[in-house]
């Protein structure tokens, strides 16, 4: 049976939110909580990039010490041979590199003319893709997705002589982008049933929230491919981050397929989710970004569970399902950091010293491994220097479990 599968992008596409800005350490996090979450695999940033080196090998040794518990790790690049050689150089400890690629390139009309502005054509536009997954291929990735970018604006034929290039290039999905965030329900539905029949392969979400239908748009996307009778892969973003209006929200769209009437009876969520971990994730992120949650955000809303109104109060009160579509037990607790901690207290970061950072780890019954105390000490210095705020306490015990893996983000570190 075709079943759904998460493939977040929020270290990819959700950094590059405007006025806002996460760390490399802050990206290693992301992993950290979607491997926890139990979503299918996580586009990891720009492997070709010379600054996101650093952070892609410290992914890589982290994945392969079961940091991130069973997350892919996907790397993406433009459709251009030249990115994705470069991607395909970054290797971790012991020459392990990324096995999953994303190649991306404009398929409109309207970028076509006024984006590329006549140095691509069509026929120039699939040339470059088609290379793009060649090198990829050649390298012995193990997935490959191709973006079709403002694939929502891009006409029915062209879009799968795209598609079909696509899959004879060597494929595995192609990633219908939502770019302008124009799309409808009904007509994403529609199309993605008929390209996904007419390819033979997923065709991947990439929905924006321009007209606040990033979420429905996902879903709809996503049911058209079991209407075609392939896997579904959904594009989301940590507590809706992005561009302009943002992405799909992860937690909305998981929240959906769970418990949307008419979608929970009849579809199957393939990737493990432990929801026990949204509270903590969604929280961490409104705090690593900057960017406080609404207090009606789904799931993880300060209001999102609370009642007021004399009518709703009573029917809670006697019966939780009266008014809540889902248990908030579900979604794990409410996080208690150290940092956060009213009163007296002693606290380890940027210019901690030796006693501060002992006592917190000892509260948080966190002990460095022997002989690794002075690098997890500089570890938290050095973190706590890069994100420029106070760190939780689930960075905290990463640092202390995984510190020569995560003293790749700084290299130099290790001697």
């Amino acid at each position: 049976m075709p079943s759904i599968h998460f493939l977040d992008v929020t270290n990819r596409d959700g950094v590059q939110t405007a006025r806002t800005g996460l760390s490399k350490f802050g990206k290693v996090m992301v992993n950290f909580y979607l491997g926890r979450l139990g979503v299918a695999q996580s586009e990891i940033g720009f492997p070709f990039l010379f600054h996101e080196v650093p952070y892609v090998r410290a992914c890589l040794a982290l994945a392969e010490a079961g940091a991130f518990g069973d997350l892919r790790l996907s790397g993406w690049c433009r459709a251009v041979p030249a990115d994705v050689e470069a991607a395909v150089s970054v290797t971790g400890p012991g020459g392990w590199g990324l096995r999953h690629y994303n190649v991306s390139i404009s398929t409109s009309d309207q970028m076509i003319a006024h984006k590329f502005r006549g140095r691509l054509d069509r026929g120039a536009i699939i040339e470059e893709m088609t290379a793009a997954v060649g090198v990829a291929r050649a390298a012995g990735a193990e997935t490959i997705g191709v973006n079709a970018e403002d694939g929502s604006r891009t006409d029915d034929g062209y879009l799968l002589e795209f598609a079909l290039a696509a899959r004879e290039a060597g494929a595995s999905r192609v990633r219908y982008c939502d770019t302008i965030g124009g799309d409808s329900p009904g007509r994403i539905r529609e199309r993605f049933a008929k390209l996904a029949s007419a390819v033979g392969l997923p065709v991947e979400t990439h929905c924006h929230n321009d007209l606040g239908m990033a979420v429905a748009n996902s879903v709809s996307g996503a049911l058209g491919d079991l209407d075609a009778g392939h896997d579904a892969w959904v594009n989301t973003c940590v507590n809706g981050i992005g561009e302009r209006a943002g992405n799909a929200d992860l937690l909305s769209c998981i929240l959906a397929f769970s418990y949307g009437f008419g979608i929970s009876e009849s579809v199957s969520v393939g990737d493990r989710l432990d929801l026990s971990w949204a509270r903590r994730f969604g929280l961490w992120a409104a705090h690593a970004f900057g960017q406080p949650l609404p207090p009606a955000w789904p799931g993880v809303g300060r209001n999102a569970f609370a009642h007021e109104s004399g009518i709703h109060a009573d029917g809670a009160l006697k019966d939780r399902g009266n008014y809540e579509l889902y248990d908030d037990s579900a979604l794990g607790p409410f996080p208690a950091d150290w940092y956060a901690r009213d009163g007296r207290v002693v606290l380890t970061g940027e210019y901690g010293g030796k006693a501060g950072f002992r006592h917190v780890l000892d509260g948080l019954g966190v002990a460095a491994a022997d002989g690794d105390e002075d690098l997890v000490f500089s570890l938290v210095q050095l973190c706590a220097s890069a994100t420029g705020k106070p760190l939780t306490d689930d960075e905290l015990r990463l640092i202390a479990a995984y510190p020569r893996e995560l003293a790749l983000l700084f290299p130099g570190l290790l001697g």
